[in-house]
């Protein structure tokens, strides 16, 4: 379960963001207008996606268009598997945001899946690599969508934007 899945949560609805088993299926800016208050946006995902090179390609540019200059932008989520940490591809997206001055947030998803001192170790390995960036939010939220784990803290913070 990723972004989608995790609007889902977030807005306690279970079809708003249409999901998959496949990662990869949003191809296109997604827009949940939130009671007029916040909008949440789901985007293609940069990392790993069963899609052709060419079009994961697009989507990067297609993201990185839509986030630079928005200065309507409140915030960022970076949502990064827990099963694996950070990757070059977080890491990519982390520096273009910093370079643009875009304050983002750090957010593991799919804790369930892991035993508790492995999630503790990324946690602690992914708040040190963030802690040095520019433009991140200094709060790791932790979720699980399936679970539940993180959905209201996240869901206060964001509403908090509003």
């Amino acid at each position: 379960m990723g972004k989608s899945s995790l609007i889902n949560a977030l807005t306690g609805r279970n079809t708003l963001a249409r999901t998959s088993n496949t990662p990869g299926r949003t191809q296109e800016l997604n827009f949940f207008n939130l009671g007029g208050r916040l909008i949440l946006v789901d985007m293609p995902g940069y990392g790993f996606a069963q899609a052709p090179k060419g079009l994961v390609e697009k989507w990067t540019r297609l993201v990185n268009g839509f986030l630079k200059g928005r200065s309507v932008l409140r915030r960022a989520v970076v949502l990064v598997d827990s099963r694996h940490g950070l990757k070059d591809s977080d890491r990519d997206m982390m520096k273009m945001l910093d370079k643009a001055a875009v304050v983002y947030q750090v957010v593991l998803t799919k804790a369930d899946k892991l035993k508790a001192a492995e999630l503790d170790a990324v946690q602690a390995r992914t708040l040190e690599e963030i802690k040095g960036r520019v433009a991140a939010h200094p709060h790791l939220i932790v979720t699980s969508s399936e679970k539940g784990t993180g959905i209201p803290e996240l869901r206060a913070e964001l509403a908090s934007l509003a």
